[in-house]
């Protein structure tokens, strides 16, 4: 396993500097860092890749769709913009010298249309699989995330993420699983998992409350038996997002503090993963 830790943790706002962060990063003996590319530019890829590397960490990159690029719209010129954009994604996570892309890349975040819900599925999958040339050219690999319902109704469970993975016919795309969502959404955490075992691409941890792996009640043993189950050996990042009381905390809703301290958050976390994962 490669142990990770997304810079959100420390972030106030998705477009704050990152570098200030790899030393953290470092110091505190993680593999990498996940990074947003909400607010990334060319020249900011360069100049963070370069960082990256200079602090000995590997990367991996996390983005979102927004509703003027809904891969899943009715509206073909909004298809397209959303295609055109994960191209620019895709070509920006390679620039950085990460070879995974992952989170909310199947739909916009936030916006909701179940009765269309397999006809959206469908356009998903179409569009995720156009991009299997761009991804293969890119050495890329992009992953779907399963959100809880609060967030989305195409893709809440693990099931539903790498059907849409499958049928996209690529096999570059595959499914970022997350025990926040995991927790929420799966009526057996460990099937769930272990069912994922062909297109499980990447893995997010927190516990229940978004706080640190350990400190709340996901059913850890059940995570590892899945893991353990589907032969995953890649990355595992904690997602965390614990303080209250700045933009980008606002937009995942924490509205009080879940931790008293980020960096000690991510101590904690790197801890229990090493603990618990091996």
């Amino acid at each position: 396993m490669k142990y990770g830790i997304h810079a959100g943790l420390w972030q106030a706002q998705w477009t704050d500097e990152i570098v200030p962060i790899l030393r953290t990063v470092a110091d505190l003996g993680f593999d990498g860092v996940e990074v947003s590319l909400l607010g990334m530019t060319d020249e900011k890829a360069a100049a963070l890749g370069k960082a990256v590397r200079d602090h000995g960490l590997e990367v991996t990159c996390s983005d979102g769709l927004a509703p003027d690029k809904d891969i899943t719209s009715d509206d073909a010129d909004v298809r397209a913009a959303g295609v055109k954009y994960l191209q620019w994604a895709i070509e920006t996570t390679a620039k950085i010298g990460s070879r995974g892309l992952a989170g909310v890349v199947f739909a916009p975040w936030g916006v909701f249309d179940p009765l269309n819900k397999p006809t959206r599925a469908a356009r998903s999958a179409e569009a995720l699989g156009s991009l299997d040339q761009v991804l293969a050219d890119n050495d890329v690999t992009l992953g779907i995330e399963a959100l809880n319902r609060f967030e989305t109704d195409l893709v809440n469970t693990a099931d539903e993420a790498c059907s849409i993975a499958r049928a996209s016919g690529s096999d570059r795309v595959g499914a970022l699983l997350d025990t926040f969502h995991l927790n929420m959404e799966e009526k057996d955490i460990r099937a769930s998992i272990a069912a994922s075992a062909d297109k499980l691409v990447h893995f997010h941890v927190s516990d229940n409350d978004r706080g640190a792996p350990g400190s709340g009640h996901v059913p850890w043993d059940h995570v590892k038996a899945g893991l353990a189950d589907a032969n995953y050996n890649g990355w595992i990042v904690a997602e965390m997002f614990v303080i209250a009381g700045n933009p980008a905390s606002a937009d995942l809703n924490i509205w009080r503090n879940i931790e008293p301290e980020p960096t000690d958050a991510a101590r904690r976390a790197l801890a229990f993963m090493q603990e618990t994962f091996g």
